[in-house]
């Protein structure tokens, strides 16, 4: 029975330590799920304030998405307009540029005319003044001719000129003497 007994202590004793062991392990595990549970519960909080973050940045990315796509479809429309204004602007200036293009094909042929215009009057003129230059030549010696016989002329009128004041001079000498001997006749008695 002693040894009975002591049996059974020393079985209740090494059920006693394994259940102190046991509970020592429990107690560590429950310690560790503790800690599980709150890293768990932060986490879960973590996923909360992620979802919201989430749920937001969504919202906004939707709201973003929106005004985007209207700011695209406004700029798209503006665009449009701009490429009709610019196509019709196109439309006009190629219309200007082909009304400019048949006004100087038209200034060009205009341009040929006077140009073969001017070169016949041009030769007609140098015709004319080579005409007119030698008329004038021929007028410049007829004239030189004039002007040697004129001089000539001059020349002869003028000694003829002082021959017949050397005649009036000596009319008037001898008009003077028969002036005087007219007055010393009428003098004497005898003619009276």
């Amino acid at each position: 029975g002693v040894f009975l007994y002591s049996h059974l202590q020393q079985k209740v004793r090494n059920a006693e330590a394994l259940a102190q062991k046991y509970k020592q392990q429990q107690e560590a595990l429950s310690a560790q799920l503790q800690v599980v549970y709150e890293h768990r519960s932060r986490l879960e909080r973590s996923l909360q304030k992620e979802r919201g973050e989430h749920k937001k940045t969504k919202e906004d990315f939707l709201v973003y998405k929106l005004e985007a796509q209207e700011a695209l479809n406004k700029e798209k429309q503006d665009s449009m307009n701009r490429y009709g204004a610019l196509s019709s602007q196109h439309k006009i200036l190629k219309n200007q540029h082909d009304d400019v293009k048949k006004q100087l094909l038209d200034l060009q042929l205009q341009h040929n005319s006077l140009k073969l215009e001017h070169r016949k009057s041009l030769e007609s003129h140098s015709q004319k003044f080579a005409q007119l230059q030698q008329e004038k030549d021929s007028e410049v010696t007829n004239l030189q001719d004039t002007v040697f016989k004129l001089r000539e002329e001059s020349k002869l009128l003028r000694k003829a000129h002082q021959e017949v004041h050397s005649q009036l001079l000596s009319a008037q000498a001898q008009m003077e003497e028969f002036r005087q001997l007219k007055e010393a006749l009428q003098k004497m008695p005898g003619l009276r």
